[in-house]
């Protein structure tokens, strides 16, 4: 059962498995004494009625529990049949749980709850832990606190030989932890509250430090093994493209970041680095310029994209700019024609392509370039590592890789999920683009939001107008997607607008026809889902439309409201809602109005979704802690990786006396030994 309910499969899964609070059993509160929605309290009493209340679905299991004060609803909507068995009339409870209001009466929703004898001696003060169950453990009499039984039994049995320490004494005495012994037998039984802190803050500091203890191995071995291309100039061809064609003054965050670039490639080891910018901060010139300094030092280049309109439109926006200098640049897709492929892959083997812009069509094992020094990847977390790897490969000695991303990331998360990279921000946008400006709106303003998108339509602009197509109820979001297509094809009939629609069940090619007509401009506006949520240019789009934006996290908000403000004219993002918004709704609107910096943004985002939940942290385990919160954590990380960093810097190899536990450890982890199963 503790496999299949919580995942716990070894003796070492249960030790980890921490309690989400303690108790104090001598505590026990008058239910008289509650005011308002409280935290969660423990009461004892008597049970004075029991009800089953409605049917099927709505069933539910309704206990009385009196104290002499006043009387307290228990509920339970799950696990009836076990209740109504354990819960005599008549008998005596402890009971425990979080007080809320049901038609103004206080109610425990499914208690944690035990039988009680008044007249025993009162227990000693302990803290009593209580850990996460389930239903069905429940019904089997796994309770929460049923687990912390068990859980004592397995903490008695355990001595520090079974617990060695796994970070060096230095760093122990340094910050005052605990012992890892002492820490585990504490987190779960502790005498006081101090203890448990002292407990909880050795094991945060244990599991991030650790953590970046194997990042920063990770980049020692990778600087050693991989062996980079050496680019010990910039080259003519990006002097003469900077100094006389480049049509516009790059931004000073644009020149810091090129400088970094051109440092690294330079260095002998491979570049491993993510390019972070926010929605227009100019990325793609960024990419540009790098490429150029591999040409300047007789190399080709690369850049890959997850879709053949944001390869057409890299394509043809470096074409253009390269137009004045001698730089051959082609375009390779998954439409690319037969005859027309071959001649290219010719050409490119020989040497006569120097920058290749393609889709995942560029990984394929008959593209092979002559001598590959630059790969960039645009959108990485829409490739999966495999797919990375195989264009990493194109060469013999690794070439450089750069890969970006429009989706700005909190400096904590990249500090964990991204720690291997080396990171460039531009943090400034390029003068002169304006502001998008943005506005919360419900469902009862529709028709003036309506109006206002012909009347942007009539001065010559293009409006999106984005539905939620959300994993867990795809059928019904796809059904509102199609009525809400058919709405908007009423509100703007053709022939005086035409309305164009692409999701994520169309064939690429109509798809990529229907992206296509809306980008030539042969359609006012596009019907989508989230599939245009990156890197889809249409500077004549002004309006911005997201149905149900209460549905979308704050950084798809943010990608999607960027696809707009790409043009000269004023832009604007409407968000519509229903008008029964949760707290956490209205917040992230006020947010998403309130500011258009997109760091911020994904700041807040990590803050309300937690790291788990934000799309496109990397295909790893880097953020599965089991105690630590990369949000709520933030000094401990800092003080972590700096630590980590000093250590792996003086010690790459582990081999001082010192930190030989560390190693020890670390070499455990790798084998995946394990402890004796859980029957």
């Amino acid at each position: 059962m503790f496999r299949k309910e919580l995942e716990l499969f070894t003796f070492g899964d249960l030790l980890e498995f921490f309690p989400y609070r303690h108790i104090d059993k001598t505590n026990i509160k008058k239910i008289a004494e509650i005011r308002g929605e409280q935290d969660y309290f423990q009461f004892a009493g008597k049970i004075k009625s029991v009800d089953i209340i409605g049917d099927k679905r709505s069933r539910r299991l309704v206990a009385y529990l009196h104290d002499g004060t006043g009387e307290i609803e228990l509920v339970w909507f799950q696990g009836i049949s076990w209740a109504e068995k354990f819960i005599q009339v008549g008998s005596s409870y402890l009971v425990f749980g979080k007080v809320g209001f049901y038609m103004g009466s206080p109610q425990l929703s499914h208690p944690e709850i035990e039988l009680w004898n008044p007249s025993a001696l009162p227990p000693k003060k302990v803290l009593d832990p209580i850990y996460p169950s389930t239903e069905k453990l429940k019904v089997r009499g796994l309770n929460g606190r049923a687990i912390g039984k068990i859980t004592r039994e397995l903490v008695a049995l355990v001595t520090p030989a079974v617990l060695p320490e796994n970070i060096p004494a230095k760093i122990v005495q340094q910050l005052k932890l605990v012992s890892r012994y002492e820490a585990y037998s504490h987190i779960h039984f502790p005498q006081n509250p101090g203890q448990y802190q002292q407990a909880v803050r050795r094991l945060k500091f244990e599991e991030l430090f650790l953590a970046q203890v194997r990042l920063q191995l990770t980049v020692v071995h990778r600087n050693e093994v991989n062996k980079g291309i050496i680019f010990d100039k910039v080259g003519e061809v990006f002097t003469d493209f900077y100094e006389h064609y480049l049509p516009f003054e790059l931004t000073g965050a644009q020149k810091k970041v090129i400088k970094e670039i051109r440092l690294d490639m330079a260095k002998g080891k491979q570049m491993n680095r993510l390019l972070q910018g926010d929605v227009g901060s100019g990325k793609t010139i960024v990419a540009l310029m790098s490429m150029l300094i591999a040409i300047g030092n007789g190399y080709q280049a690369c850049l890959m994209a997850p879709t053949e309109i944001l390869a057409h439109q890299h394509y043809e926006k470096i074409l253009q700019l390269l137009l004045p200098v001698k730089v051959h640049v082609a375009l390779l897709t998954g439409s690319s024609k037969a005859a027309h492929r071959k001649k290219l892959l010719d050409k490119l083997q020989q040497g006569e392509i120097d920058i290749l812009i393609g889709t995942h069509a560029l990984i394929e094992p008959n593209v092979v370039f002559k001598n590959l020094g630059l790969s960039i990847i645009d959108e990485q977390h829409r490739f999966g590592v495999a797919q990375r790897s195989r264009l990493w490969q194109k060469n013999s000695i690794l070439p450089h890789i750069l890969v970006m991303t429009a989706t700005p990331i909190p400096r904590t998360l990249a500090m964990t999920a991204y720690g291997d990279l080396d990171t460039s921000i531009i943090d400034e946008l390029p003068p002169g683009r304006k502001p998008i400006h943005t506005v919360h709106r419900y469902d009862d303003y529709r028709v003036k939001v309506m109006e206002f998108i012909k009347e942007e339509i009539a001065t010559g602009r293009q409006a999106y107008i984005i539905f939620p197509l959300i994993e867990e109820s795809k059928k019904l979001d796809f059904e509102n997607l199609m009525q809400g297509y058919e709405n908007i094809k009423a509100w703007f009939p053709e022939p005086k607008f035409w309305v164009s629609m692409v999701h994520g069940k169309m064939k690429a090619e109509q798809k990529e026809h229907n992206m296509r007509r809306f980008v030539n401009g042969e359609t006012n506006i596009m019907v989508a889902t989230t599939v245009i949520e990156v890197g889809v240019d249409v500077p004549n789009a002004s309006v911005m439309v997201i149905e149900s934006a209460e549905k979308f996290g704050l950084s798809q908000l943010h990608q999607l409201r960027g696809r707009v403000g790409r043009g000269s004219e004023k832009s604007y993002c409407v968000l519509l809602t229903g008008t029964k918004l949760s707290k956490e709704g209205k917040e992230r609107m006020k947010i998403m109005t309130s500011t258009n910096d997109g760091f911020k943004i994904a700041e807040k985002d990590l803050e309300l979704r937690g790291p788990g939940e934000i799309e496109g942290t990397r295909q790893s385990g880097a953020l599965n802690f089991k105690i630590a919160d990369i949000v709520q954590d933030k000094a401990i990380l800092e003080v972590a990786r700096n630590i980590a960093k000093e250590l792996v810097e003086n010690d790459s190899k582990l081999i001082l006396a010192e930190n030989l536990c560390l190693k020890n450890y670390l070499a455990s982890i790798q084998q995946k030994t394990g402890w004796a199963k859980i029957s």
